[in-house]
């Protein structure tokens, strides 16, 4: 017994007529994960390792984004801007502070009795 291919059909407008289409939708650009800023922090302004904290939810951010999960996303990635922040402004802090430190002693040193 002889097996012939199956038959199969796809069904299409008639050539040269208009198919109705809706417009596009243009896809939503994905959320921020603020990954440059957070390896800036960790590098550079890592207080009470918030740089490092950053990084961490920067990056689970990320694979929230390629996961195509955005609500988790955008989660994880204003977590890392809120850590970002507070790194940023405690590492300038900690570093005005020790410049002016710097200026206010190290003079005293070479002042000759």
């Amino acid at each position: 017994m002889q097996s012939y291919p199956q038959h199969t059909s796809i069904d299409m407008p008639p050539y040269g007529q208009n198919v109705i289409t809706t417009a596009p939708i243009s896809p939503q650009p994905p959320p921020k994960d603020f990954i440059l800023w957070s390896l800036f922090n960790f590098v550079l302004c890592n207080a009470f390792c918030l740089g490092f904290c950053a990084l961490s939810y920067s990056i689970k951010s990320r694979d929230m984004i390629i996961a195509k999960d955005f609500v988790g996303a955008s989660s994880y990635g204003n977590t890392a801007k809120i850590f970002n922040i507070i790194a940023l402004c405690v590492g300038l802090l900690v570093t005005i502070i020790s410049i002016v430190l710097v200026f206010l002693y190290v003079p005293l040193y070479f002042v000759q009795p």
